[in-house]
């Protein structure tokens, strides 16, 4: 029985994922992989989109990018990484989509809106953005795409455009689902409702045991409590939050146990905040420890990653000409 397609990719605008990052893809793309063909393009062409004046930077975070993925533990034996400019295909395939697509639906794109309101340029390329995303999903015909609720609008677009040529020329795209998982966004280390690369409250997979303890120790925690002696709150803590989201991860029921256990006591007010903190730097350490080592160990390695680079985007591309030949085929522009 045939595997079905995931296609879930990185704008490599950035050289190293965070913690938010894994509880919100790294670590559902790990569990897939077993279960799912899966297709991971690094999408150097989006990034330029918004990062057209740091192309220097590109390369270095291709690589980061790629250590992050082996890190947490994608199996190149299981997982095709490539590198979308390397696959030109995917121009033309979003050229043919473009003709099927009206020009209102894509100026109604909510992404749009929020990268102008950020003060982006209004470039034709950011205007085609859903375009390329949909060339992306439909180039490798996956089935399912995990994302974001902020992206699933690019995924309903591509189900869309695959649909309207599939009605218009004949079946030859399966239609994408989106795949959204019910994780947790991590709040950032001061209390905001994210965690992001540029807002300074990240802690990323690379930071040192050092760093990692010093942004836990600053982390917010609970403003009305200002003694340990006062009851607390745990549910908007995020303290706990963390703790929740990787005491298990380990598969360390210890953690579990006491995470609950200070839970109990936070709430009645019996344990401080930097003891709480200490526990989360035990926890995080447990689980972060070994990724830095992984990534140690590939970093010595620069050979095989460009070998894992190379020989996944030749069969990426592979699967590219074989759907751009029935894309041509059943739009009848096969003259010789």
């Amino acid at each position: 029985m045939t595997r079905k397609r995931i296609l879930t990719g990185d704008r490599p605008t950035y050289d190293s994922f965070h913690l938010g990052n894994y509880v919100g893809s790294l670590r559902n793309r790990v569990k897939l992989q077993d279960e799912y063909e899966m297709f991971i393009p690094i999408v150097d062409l989006h990034a330029l989109t918004t990062y057209f004046d740091k192309t220097k930077q590109i390369e270095g975070n291709i690589r980061g990018l790629m250590l992050g993925y082996l890190s947490v533990g994608l199996d190149p034996e299981k997982v095709t990484f490539f590198i979308q400019s390397k696959v030109p295909e995917v121009l033309e395939l979003a050229y043919f989509l473009s003709v099927l697509t009206p020009r209102p639906l894509i100026a109604r794109q909510p992404a749009l809106k929020e990268k102008l309101d950020q003060g982006f340029q209004d470039t034709v390329g950011l205007f085609y953005y859903p375009v390329l995303m949909a060339a992306d999903i439909l180039l490798v015909r996956a089935n399912l795409v995990p994302v974001g609720k902020d992206q699933k609008a690019h995924v309903e677009y591509a189900r869309d455009i695959a649909i309207k040529f599939n009605n218009t020329y004949g079946e030859v795209f399966p239609i994408p689902e989106p795949l959204i998982g019910e994780v947790p966004t991590l709040p950032g280390t001061d209390g905001q409702a994210k965690m992001g690369k540029s807002s300074g409250n990240a802690i990323f997979l690379t930071d040192s045991a050092e760093e990692v303890r010093k942004k836990v120790m600053g982390m917010y925690t609970d403003p009305a409590r200002i003694h340990g002696d006062e009851p607390g709150d745990v549910e908007n803590n995020p303290v706990f939050i963390y703790l929740d989201a990787f005491a298990s991860q380990a598969g360390n029921k210890r953690h579990v146990t006491r995470t609950e256990q200070y839970k109990e006591r936070y709430r009645k007010g019996t344990v401080k905040d930097v003891e709480v903190k200490e526990f989360l730097v035990e926890v995080l350490e447990e689980f972060l420890e070994p990724i830095r080592q992984r990534r140690t160990e590939f970093e010595k390695q620069p050979e095989l990653i460009n070998k894992i680079l190379k020989e996944g985007t030749a069969k990426a591309r592979k699967e590219a000409q074989q759907t751009l030949d029935l894309v041509r085929k059943a739009m009848k522009m096969e003259y010789f």
